[in-house]
């Protein structure tokens, strides 16, 4: 008797994207867990870690913008592949390096290699699943980012006490390739795959129903066209501005406890893993409360707005985070921002799905993530040169406490700019021949 086809295989294609974010993001975490080890290997300054961080950042950005419109032409399976293998492959090859330039060279490559991840991912959600599904979808594989970032924090010391760093690299990189080859047996586009059933076939592509239905023709867009459309830069806005953020969080907070309140990195260390664990709250209540609200009557524009709105004013808090007197105070503080961060995260990566076709979210996401590198390129330079100054006045605690009051403000300012280029959303309707 033959086995009856799956109605849930899209939670499936969810789990292997969240694995894929979680390798992402252990990847990209262990140079920060390793700086202490690394400064006095190499003899880093702040600025020397920064150029490193900007080198990443620099590479991921113009990989985002290429990566973009490679998924959208060659599809998800192809560019989710030629991305892990890439990063992968830079991650492990870390470990043969014996220069700060060396460190700038294969960071740069890994940064390369992990933009592909998002684009893919985002797309590969707006094929599976329709819009009422796509923030809680989105917010469950999000999650894997602070998974991976959970992990490390105690993977990468214990790898390094038995081992070296070196084999921290080693180890961690060499993970991307076991999930390639589940990536390769199990995914297949829902029009390709053989395991789904029509039921579900025909629930996933129930958005594209009712547009044909209302007369919305599904056409291809031309990919500079895009940079012509006020929902593009809505997402770029929103991007740019709160990337860097989350960026800091992930490269800078080891430093952070370790210099303010002596938290030994040689260790696992239970400050971070509670903080990146709130993230995974995060993610995924924040990806669940906008579908909530669209399965309570609300217009999907606003069940985003209004929940993103709230993700924004939970960030606030974070600047009380220079009034904290121990360790245990700033985790709680922290942990509430970069929660916040997550679900933000969640529902402004679903706008892109919500306001443009299929065949344009990966160069939408391309687009809008490489506008947040760039950010992310600028703000590891003011940082660094923050702590540099007051380090140098005998006052390092009083760098951190400029840098939490910019993340403070960051996400009300980008909504603010989010709504007033584009108050409904409205989906994009366009007259495009190629992405």
């Amino acid at each position: 008797m033959a086995q009856p086809k799956s109605v849930t295989y899209r939670w499936g294609v969810v789990a292997l994207l969240f694995f894929a974010t979680s390798i992402n993001y252990l990847d990209r975490q262990v140079i920060g867990l390793l700086k202490p080890t690394l400064e006095i290997e190499f003899h880093w300054t702040e600025t020397d870690y920064g150029h490193i961080v900007m080198a990443f950042q620099a590479a991921y950005a113009l990989g985002l913008l290429a990566f973009g419109s490679i998924i959208d032409k060659l599809g998800t399976k192809v560019g989710y592949t030629i991305s892990i293998i890439f990063w992968s492959l830079s991650a492990v090859l870390t470990a043969a390096v014996k220069t700060t330039f060396g460190f700038i060279a294969v960071r740069a490559a890994l940064g390369l290699g992990e933009s592909g991840n998002f684009p893919a991912a985002i797309k590969t959600v707006a094929e599976w699943f329709p819009k009422r599904e796509r923030a809680l979808a989105t917010g469950i594989f999000n999650s894997g980012a602070n998974i991976g970032a959970v992990v490390a924090p105690v993977m990468v010391p214990w790898i390094l006490g038995v081992y070296s760093w070196q084999m921290a690299f080693i180890i961690t990189g060499a993970i991307g390739f076991v999930w390639l080859i589940f990536w390769r047996i199990f995914y297949e586009t829902p029009a390709k795959h053989k395991k789904i059933s029509a039921e579900e076939f025909e629930f996933i592509n129930s958005d594209t129903a009712e547009a044909t239905a209302a007369g919305v023709p599904e056409t291809k867009i031309k990919w500079l066209e895009l940079f012509g459309i006020r929902q593009t830069w809505a997402f770029v806005a929103g991007k740019l501005l709160t990337d860097p953020i989350w960026y800091f969080f992930l490269f800078w907070l080891p430093s952070y406890f370790a210099t303010t309140f002596n938290l030994d990195l040689k260790k696992p260390s239970l400050p971070l893993v509670l903080v990146y664990t709130a993230t995974t709250v995060g993610s995924i209540g924040g990806g669940y409360l906008s579908s909530w609200f669209i399965k309570r009557g609300m217009p999907i524009f606003r069940a985003r707005k209004t929940a993103m709105l709230l993700f924004a004013l939970c960030v606030l808090p974070i600047f009380a985070a220079r009034y904290a007197t121990n360790i245990w105070q700033a985790v709680a503080l922290i942990s509430l921002a970069a929660a916040a961060h997550q679900a933000w995260s969640a529902n402004i990566f679903t706008t892109a799905s919500d306001m443009f076709p299929k065949q344009a979210v990966s160069s939408v996401v391309g687009i809008g993530s490489m506008a947040g590198s760039v950010g992310g390129i600028f703000f590891p330079l003011l940082i660094s040169y923050i702590l540099e100054v007051n380090k140098e006045a005998g006052h390092i605690t009083a760098g951190y406490n400029i840098i939490f009051s910019i993340c403070a403000c960051a996400y009300l300012a980008a909504w603010l700019i989010m709504h007033l280029l584009t108050p409904t959303m409205k989906p994009v309707q366009l007259r495009g021949k190629d992405v």
